[in-house]
C-alpha cells in the first residue's frame, strides 16, 4: 500500500476515525493492528520478520536490565536483527563478490542465486530495534515492559516504509500518551501531506519520465540533454524521498504524534559533511550515534565525511 494511492487515503481515514473515537487506553491497539495490516498489505508472509525482530529486541531489552552479561545479549540480538537484514537485502551482493573472487583465483564455481523479495521497510525497523537495544544497554532508557506499546512503536505505519527513523525516547512516550485532538495540529498535518504529495506526484514522478527516457538510452542524446537529465534526477530523488517523509510526518500529526524533520534543504549545503546532516537526517544521525562515534569516529579529524558517506551508501 503506497502513500500515493487511493487505498491509503481510505485506510488513513478509517484509522483516523477509529483512533480518535477510541478511549485513550485502547489507541495503541488501533495503531498496532492497523500498522501490521499496512505492513502485511505488501506481503503478508513477511510479517514474521518484523514480528520476530520486535520480539528479539523486546526480550533483549528486558534481559539487559537483569544480566551482567550485557555485551553478550547486545551481540546476539544485533547478530539476529542484522542477520535478517543482510540475508534479505545483501545476500546476493555478497554471493556475487564471492563468485568473483573464485573466478579471480581460478576456482570452479557454479553461481547459485537466492530469489527473495525485499521486505518493505526492513532497514528502517531493523535500525529502530537496534537503537532501542543499544540505548537500553547504555542505560540511556529503561526497557519497555509492555510488549504492545513497544510493538506499536516499532511498527508505527507512517514511518515504517521510508522513515524517519525515530528514537525510542522520542516516539514511544507519544504512543503511550493521552493525546487530545487539536484542530490546528491536524490541519498542519494535512497541509504537510499535501505538500509531500505535490513533491512526490507532481514533481518527482513527472521528472522521472524524462530521466528514465534519457538514462534508458544515453547514447542517443547529446551532452546538454544528459546534463539536464542529471539535474532533473537530483531534483527527482530529493522530491521523492522528502515527499514521502513529509507525508509520513503529516500523517503522524493527524494522530497527534510528532515525528522529526527528515530533510533540511540539503542542496543548499556548503560541504559534504553539512549535506549529510541535512539529507535523511534520521538515517545519517543514526549512523553517527550508533556506528561512527562508537567506532572512534568522534575523535578522528578529517575522516567524518568519508566514513559517514561509506556507511550511508552501503545501507
Amino acid at each position: 500500500m503506497l502513500f500515493n494511492t487511493f487505498s491509503f487515503v481510505v485506510f488513513l481515514l478509517i484509522v483516523f476515525a477509529l483512533y480518535w473515537i477510541s478511549p485513550q487506553k485502547y489507541r495503541w491497539i488501533i495503531l498496532l493492528v492497523f500498522s501490521y495490516y499496512f505492513y502485511m498489505s505488501w506481503n503478508a508472509k513477511y510479517v514474521v520478520l518484523i514480528l520476530g525482530t520486535t520480539l528479539v529486541s523486546y526480550f533483549a531489552g528486558l534481559v539487559l536490565e537483569k544480566t551482567k552479561r550485557k555485551k553478550t545479549v547486545l551481540f546476539w540480538s544485533s547478530v539476529i536483527c542484522l542477520g535478517i537484514l543482510v540475508i534479505f537485502k545483501y545476500l546476493n551482493f555478497i554471493l556475487a563478490g564471492f563468485y568473483s573472487l573464485c573466478s579471480m583465483i581460478a576456482i570452479p564455481c557454479d553461481p547459485v542465486w537466492v530469489k527473495l523479495t525485499l521486505p518493505v521497510g526492513i532497514s528502517f525497523y531493523t535500525f529502530q530495534t537496534m537503537s532501542y537495544v543499544i540505548d537500553v544497554y547504555r542505560g540511556d532508557i529503561k526497557a519497555e515492559k509492555h510488549f504492545g506499546y513497544y510493538a506499536a512503536f516499532i511498527s508505527f505505519f507512517p514511518q515504517l516504509v521510508a522513515g524517519p527513523i525515530e528514537r525510542t525516547k522520542d516516539l514511544l512516550p507519544q504512543i503511550k500518551a493521552n493525546h487530545k485532538f487539536e484542530y490546528r495540529v491536524a490541519i498542519d498535518g494535512v497541509k504537510l501531506m499535501l505538500w509531500g504529495y505535490y513533491k512526490k506526484i507532481v514533481v518527482a514522478d513527472t521528472l522521472a519520465v524524462y530521466v528514465d527516457r534519457v538514462y534508458g538510452n544515453p547514447i542517443e542524446y547529446t551532452g546538454f540533454t544528459l546534463m539536464l537529465a542529471t539535474l532533473f534526477f537530483t531534483l527527482q530523488i530529493y522530491c521523492d524521498f522528502s515527499g514521502y517523509s513529509d507525508i509520513a510526518v503529516g500523517t503522524a500529526k493527524l494522530m497527534g504524534i510528532r515525528l522529526m524533520n527528515n530533510f533540511n534543504s540539503p542542496y543548499f549545503s556548503k560541504s559534504l559533511k553539512e549535506f549529510w546532516r541535512r539529507w535523511h537526517i534520521s538515517l545519517s544521525s543514526w549512523f553517527r550515534d550508533y556506528v561512527y562515534i562508537p567506532m572512534g569516529g568522534g575523535g578522528i579529524a578529517g575522516r567524518s565525511d568519508i566514513t559517514l558517506i561509506c556507511y550511508l551508501h552501503f545501507f
